[in-house]
C-alpha cells in the first residue's frame, strides 16, 4: 500500500494535520494524482543536487501533462482547468529553483511519516497532548469572534462619524444662512425661530460628538483588552509549537489564522484612526465651550498609535528558523560557510507595504555569547518583504544565500574549547526593519531562536542535542546563556522528543516498549515516567556504563544506520531494535526453533544484530546472536539478503539458514521478500557466468557453531561466497575439506 493511500485512511484529526502543509506550493492535486510516482522518486537527495532537481522538475510536469491529457479524453473539465493552473504555476515557480520543490516534497512525504507513525501510536505524549489542548482551541475560536465583533464596531463607528458630519454641514449651512441676513431680518419670529432650533440642533451636535468619542473609546479598550490577554497568548503559543515543530515535533499551524487576526485589527485600528482625524477636521470648523473632542482626541489619538506599535512589533516574526538546506532535519545548527535559509513574515497583510520593507539580518547583535567565537554573516543580508513569493500571498521574505563566516579571534581562545563546548554555545540571528505607514515610523526587531554554529560536520551530532535539549526545556526566545547551569528535563517529555526524531528523521516512532528500554538505558533502572527528571549530562556528556560512548552518540549512530542501510525494514515494524539482552531472551525462549528478532547493538555503535532461538536434542534451549553487523558491512550486502542467505555450519557440517519467523511467529520471506534485492543465484557453469567464463557470484553471511561452544554468542564471518559456489563446492569436495576452507 502507497504512503499516500495509508494517509486517507487516517482519522480526521490527523488528516486535518496533513491538510495544513499542502498549499501551492505543492497542490495536494498532484500529490494524489502522482502518488506512487512521487513516492518512488528520491526527493531527498535532489533537495541538495541541482542537476537532479532539475531532472526531476522536469519529470514532475510531463507526469502533470500526462495527466491533463488523461482527463481532457474523460472531459473532466474542473479538473482540467486546476490541472493547468497547477503546471503553470509549479513551472513559473520552480523554474529557476528547481532544489526548492524538492525541499517541500522532501518535506511534506517526511511529515506524512511522522504523522503515520504519531497515528500508530497508542497515546499521545504529554508535550502533543498540551499542544493540541482544547483550550487552546477555544481561545483560538474566541480571538477569531472578538476580532470580528472589533472589525464590525469600527465601521458601525464610521456611518455614526458620517452622520456626525452630515449633521455639522446641515448645522453650518442653517448658521451661515441666518449670519447673512440684515439685522432686522434678524429680529423676526421665524427666525428667532431658526435659532432656537439650531441650539437643539448643537446640543445634538455636542451628544453624537460624545456618543462617537465614546464609541471610538470603547473599540480601543476592546483591542487593547484582546491584544493584552489573548492574542499575545495566541502568538507565545504559536511560537512554542514552532519551537517543538523544529525539534521534530507535530507540524506547527496557525500563523494564517493569527496573520487575519493581526491584519483586521491593524486595519481597525487604522480606521480608527482616520476618524480621529475626521473628528478633528470637524473641530477645526465648529467648536463651543465645553467640546468633547479637544478634550478627548488626543488621548484617544495616543493610545491607537502605542496599539499600532505594539501590534506591529509583534507582527515581525520569524516564520520558518535557520535550517542548511542539506540538513532540513536539524534546523538551528549552521555550519560556517555553508548557505542557510530563514523566512520573516509581518502578520500585517496591508498592500501598501508591498515591497516597503527592507530587513536587514545580523549575528549575535548587541548580546555577549558564553564564548569568544565571533561570527559575520556573508551574502544577501538584505531584502524587501513582499506578498509575489509566498504561496498564500503573505507579506514575507526568504533568505537564501547568508553563510555564517567565523571572525579570526586573538590567539589561543579557540584552542581552549573543547568540543562540548562548541556545540553548547548558542548564537542569535537577529532581523531589523522599519516601517512608514500613514504618517507613523516604526522600528521592527526580531530574532531567530538560537542556533549553534559549527565548523565540522562531526559536530552536529552534539550541536543538534544541545537543540533539542534547549527547545525541550525551555520557552525563552533569546536565552544564549542556557548551558552555563542547564536544567534538567522531565524524562517522560524527553522521551516522546526522541520518539519524534525516529518518526520525523526515518519514518516511524517508537512504541512503549521502545521507550521503555530507552529509559532503562538512560537511568540504569526501572522508573516512573512522570517523576523523574534527567540532567543535560546523563544525556549527552557522561559516557554509559562500561562504554566509551555518551547515550546521545549511540542513539545518532543508530538512526543514522536506520536511514542509510534498513529503512523501508524499520519502516515496515520488522526491526525491534530497542530490546536489552535480557529482553530478547524472555521474548523468544517459548518460541519456535528458529524464531529470531532484530536489536541494535548495545556495545556498538550504529550496529544491528540478530538473535534466534534454537533447541539442543536434550531439550535444553539455547540463544544465537551474531555479530552486530555496521554500516561497512551492510554497505556490501543489502540486511535483507543477509537474513535470506545467512548460513550457519553446524558441527556436522550440514549449512543450513537458522532464520525461520520473524518474532512472533511472521515467516521470513512472508515479512522481509518483498525487500530482497533478488533471487538467489541457481548453480551455474562457468560458461554461464559471461563474456569471460566466472561463475556469478553473490557474497552470504556464513557463521559456524560448535555443538560444545560456551559462547552464545558466536560471531559472523561475512565470507565471499555465493549459493552457486557453495553447491558446486558441495558436489565435488568432502564436508571435511569445506570446513577447513570455512
Amino acid at each position: 500500500m502507497s504512503q499516500w493511500s495509508q494517509v486517507q485512511q487516517l482519522e480526521i484529526k490527523f488528516l486535518e494535520q496533513v491538510d495544513q502543509f499542502y498549499d501551492d506550493n505543492f497542490p495536494m492535486e498532484i500529490r494524489h494524482l502522482l502518488a506512487q510516482w512521487i513516492e518512488s522518486q528520491d526527493w531527498e537527495a535532489a533537495s541538495n543536487n541541482e542537476a537532479m532537481a532539475t531532472i526531476l522538475l522536469q519529470n514532475l510536469l510531463i507526469q502533470v501533462d500526462e495527466q491533463l491529457d488523461r482527463v481532457s479524453q474523460e472531459k473532466n473539465l474542473l479538473l482540467i482547468h486546476n490541472l493547468k493552473r497547477i503546471r503553470k504555476l509549479l513551472q513559473g515557480k520552480y523554474h529557476g529553483n528547481p532544489m526548492h520543490i524538492a525541499v517541500i516534497i522532501s518535506n511534506c512525504l517526511r511529515e506524512e511519516r511522522r504523522i503515520l507513525a504519531a497515528a500508530s501510536m497508542p497515546v499521545q505524549g504529554p508535550l502533543e497532548k498540551s499542544l493540541q489542548n482544547s483550550v487552546v482551541s477555544e481561545r483560538q475560536r474566541n480571538v477569531e469572534h472578538k476580532v470580528s465583533a472589533i472589525k464590525n464596531s469600527a465601521q458601525m463607528t464610521d456611518q455614526d462619524v458620517k452622520y456626525l458630519e452630515d449633521l455639522q454641514e446641515e448645522f453650518d449651512f442653517r448658521y451661515k444662512t441666518i449670519q447673512s441676513l440684515e439685522q432686522s431680518d434678524k429680529n423676526s419670529i421665524l427666525i428667532k425661530q431658526e435659532m432656537l432650533a439650531l441650539q437643539a440642533m448643537l446640543n445634538t451636535l455636542d451628544y453624537k460628538r460624545k456618543e462617537v468619542l465614546s464609541k471610538i473609546g470603547r473599540v480601543i479598550h476592546e483591542i487593547d483588552v484582546l491584544m493584552s490577554n489573548m492574542l499575545t497568548e495566541e502568538l507565545l503559543d504559536w511560537k512554542r509549537r514552532q519551537q517543538i515543530a523544529c525539534i521534530g515535533g507535530p507540524l506547527h499551524g496557525g500563523l494564517d489564522q493569527l496573520q487575519n487576526c493581526f491584519t483586521l485589527l491593524a486595519e481597525s485600528l487604522f480606521q480608527v484612526r482616520r476618524q480621529l482625524e475626521k473628528l478633528d477636521e470637524l473641530l477645526t470648523r465648529l467648536t463651543y465651550d465645553g467640546d468633547p473632542i479637544p478634550v478627548q482626541r488626543p488621548q484617544l489619538l495616543e493610545k491607537v498609535n502605542f496599539l499600532l506599535y505594539n501590534l506591529f512589533r509583534n507582527s515581525f516574526v520569524v516564520e520558518r528558523q535557520p535550517c542548511m538546506p542539506t540538513h532540513p532535519q536539524r534546523p538551528m545548527v549552521l555550519k560556517t560557510l555553508i548557505q542557510f535559509t530563514v523566512k520573516l513574515r509581518l502578520l500585517i497583510k496591508l498592500p501598501e507595504l508591498n515591497y516597503q520593507i527592507r530587513v536587514k539580518a545580523t549575528i549575535d547583535k548587541n548580546v555577549s555569547t558564553v564564548s569568544n567565537r565571533r561570527f559575520i554573516l556573508c551574502g544577501t543580508h538584505m531584502k524587501a518583504m513582499n506578498m509575489d513569493e509566498s504561496a498564500n500571498g503573505s507579506l514575507s521574505v526568504e533568505f537564501r544565500h547568508l553563510q555564517p563566516k567565523e571572525m579570526k579571534s586573538s590567539a589561543g581562545s579557540k584552542g581552549n574549547e573543547g568540543p562540548h563546548m562548541v556545540t553548547e554555545e548558542l548564537h542569535s540571528i537577529s532581523f531589523e526593519t522599519q516601517v512608514c505607514l500613514y504618517g507613523l515610523t516604526i522600528n521592527l526587531e526580531t530574532s531567530s531562536l538560537p542556533v549553534v554554529m559549527i565548523s565540522n560536520v562531526s559536530q552536529l551530532p552534539n550541536a543538534w542535542a544541545s537543540i533539542i535539549w534547549y527547545n525541550l526545556s525551555t520557552n525563552d526566545p533569546q536565552n544564549l546563556s542556557f548551558f552555563n547551569n542547564p536544567p534538567a528535563a522531565p524524562l517522560s517529555q524527553l522521551l516522546e522528543v526522541l520518539s519524534w526524531q525516529f518518526s520525523s528523521y526515518v519514518g516511524r516512532g517508537l512504541n512503549s516498549e521502545q521507550l521503555n528500554m530507552l529509559a532503562e538505558k538512560l537511568t540504569g533502572q526501572q522508573v516512573s515516567y512522570n517523576d523523574y527528571q534527567l540532567s543535560w549530562a546523563k544525556f549527552c556528556k557522561e559516557h554509559l556504563p562500561g562504554k566509551s560512548f555518551t547515550f546521545w552518540v549511540w542513539l545518532e549512530a543508530i538512526l543514522d544506520l536506520i536511514k542509510k542501510h534498513i529503512l523501508p525494514l524499520w519502516i515496515d515494524g520488522y526491526v525491534m531494535g530497542f530490546v536489552s539482552k535480557e529482553k530478547e531472551r524472555i521474548l523468544l525462549k517459548d518460541k519456535t526453533p528458529g524464531t529470531f528478532l532484530l536489536r541494535f547493538s548495545e556495545s556498538n555503535l550504529g550496529g544491528i544484530t540478530f538473535t534466534w532461538v534454537d533447541q539442543l536434542e536434550n531439550g535444553d534451549v539455547t540463544f544465537h546472536s551474531v555479530e552486530p553487523y555496521n554500516k561497512g558491512r551492510l554497505s556490501a550486502l543489502p540486511f535483507a539478503d543477509i537474513l535470506r542467505d545467512y548460513k550457519v555450519i553446524m558441527a556436522d557440517n550440514v549449512p543450513e539458514n537458522p532464520l525461520k519467523y520473524l518474532y512472533p511467529d511472521i515467516p521470513k520471506d512472508k515479512a522481509f521478500g518483498k525487500h530482497y534485492s533478488c533471487q538467489p543465484n541457481e548453480v551455474s557453469k562457468p560458461s554461464d557466468g559471461g563474456g569471460k567464463g566466472y561463475v556469478p557470484s553473490v557474497f552470504i553471511p556464513v557463521s559456524k557453531i560448535l555443538n560444545d561452544s560456551t559462547d552464545p554468542h558466536s560471531p559472523s564471518d561475512l565470507l565471499p561466497m555465493s549459493p552457486s559456489v557453495y553447491a558446486v563446492l558441495r558436489e565435488h569436495l568432502s564436508p571435511t575439506v569445506i570446513e577447513t576452507a570455512v
